[in-house]
């Protein structure tokens, strides 16, 4: 995040272009990070010193740690050190930076304290931002009493490089007791606390279609396909604050994600500004208020595949329920390329009761959180009519309570959101024999 962070501010300062930036930002994946550059980062050599190594290297076949420790100027210790060092972004980008604008490692290191200067950060801080340290440097963004706002944002920002980016940066966390959007989806967690996680694009969507799309990993067209990617992730994110807060014996519930169109938020609640790739999309927290987020819902179109005629040759046949476009689209080609058959999809428990006693499949993947009928009410009425279905129940975190309910109406197994493909694999092949 600094990188990105540090790259606006010089873009404001106009030190360096916005293309430029995008130059740096692109470079540094693939940028081979000198030992000199680190050298003079930690103080262990000077600049002078540096180019004196770097001559040494024009005439001698020999690396520059070689080299610097026959001249004195580093211990083999200090190389083998400098070394571990040479995937570290921000002094990628440093070392980008002073070679784009030939500008000494002494200037490049005074942008860096006018950067701190101006954004009012502490030492500690400046190290968590280079460092990727969230649970450290949110606080000095989201600088707010209500408690598991700066948890919530940074364990976002951890599941943004975890499943979307490291090409993001936040800005200052602001309250509001009206909100107005163009689009907001929304995931709450009940119970102990009413605790609302939303992603929200406040003028277009220009950051929610970056956001779902590096969720997804491929570019997403349609609103339902973003929005619906949108909420997958929101899921993963609160589901995650739901395990943490199970753990301190704090009781609270998923419910399915919401989206909303064009109206505003009523009630207490903190707007933090989120940029993705350059596009804004703002993360809306909101705790324990009497918070009204939008008057009427937006319907999706679900999208359901049709099912195969026939179990043909498949290894088993499957019915796949869920009200994620995403998820189900994600889990059928997984299963499929394992060589099963799906012979149907429901987007609710309603229709799953409906798919099962139509298809009589011999797995049944079921999530738990659902509009209509969520999927503990469909398992119960599965399993009046069929004592011996094989039921997979889908879970994101934070659900543990309700996995044990399902195992105890029925439920053979349960897989975690976001899959992993051998976990699912093995499940599957378990059920099967």
């Amino acid at each position: 995040m600094f990188n990105q962070l540090f790259g606006k501010y010089l873009v404001e300062q106009n030190v360096i272009t916005d293309i430029e930036l995008d130059v740096i930002l692109t470079r540094q994946e693939d940028e081979r990070l000198k030992l000199g550059t680190i050298a003079i980062a930690q103080n262990l050599m000077t600049e002078q010193q540096v180019k004196e190594v770097n001559y040494l290297q024009v005439q001698q076949d020999k690396r520059f740690g070689v080299i610097a420790v026959e001249c004195g100027y580093l211990t083999e210790d200090q190389v083998v050190s400098l070394l571990t060092k040479q995937g570290n972004m921000y002094m990628k980008f440093i070392q980008i930076f002073t070679d784009m604008k030939n500008i000494s490692m002494e200037e490049a290191t005074e942008y860096v304290e006018d950067f701190q200067k101006y954004y009012g950060f502490s030492d500690d801080e400046m190290d968590a931002l280079k460092e990727n340290d969230f649970d450290e440097i949110v606080p000095a963004f989201v600088y707010v009493s209500k408690p598991y706002v700066p948890e919530l944002v940074a364990l976002v920002l951890r599941n943004l490089v975890r499943f979307v980016t490291d090409d993001f940066y936040i800005g200052k966390v602001k309250r509001t007791n009206k909100f107005a959007y163009k689009s907001m989806v929304v995931q709450r967690l009940v119970g102990k606390h009413d605790i609302v996680l939303a992603f929200s694009g406040e003028w277009d969507n220009s950051g929610m279609v970056a956001l779902a799309s590096g969720f997804v990993g491929s570019e997403l067209h349609g609103q339902d396909k973003i929005f619906d990617a949108v909420g997958e992730f929101a899921n993963i994110c609160n589901g995650l604050l739901a395990t943490d807060l199970a753990a301190r014996d704090v009781e609270v519930d998923m419910v399915p994600p919401v989206t909303y169109l064009n109206q505003e938020t009523v009630g207490v609640g903190y707007t933090i500004p989120l940029y993705i790739h350059g596009k804004e999309v703002k993360m809306f927290i909101a705790v324990d208020s009497k918070i009204e987020l939008g008057k009427e819902p937006y319907v999706f179109d679900y999208q359901k595949q049709a099912g195969s005629v026939d179990k043909g040759d498949g290894k088993a046949s499957i019915v796949i329920v869920d009200d994620s476009i995403f998820i189900r689209k994600m889990l059928r080609n997984m299963v499929e390329d394992m060589g099963y058959v799906v012979v149907g999809e429901a987007v609710n428990g309603k229709e799953a009761v409906e798919e099962y006693k139509k298809h009589k499949p011999d797995i049944l993947t079921l999530d738990i959180t659902m509009p209509v009928m969520d999927g503990l009410e469909a398992l119960e009425e599965i399993m009046k009519f069929d004592k011996k279905a094989k039921v997979v129940m889908i879970t994101a975190a934070g659900q543990q309570v309700k996995v044990i309910q399902a195992l105890k109406i029925g439920a053979e197994k349960f897989v975690v959101k976001p899959f992993d493909k051998e976990k699912v694999r093995r499940t599957l092949e378990e059920m099967v024999k």
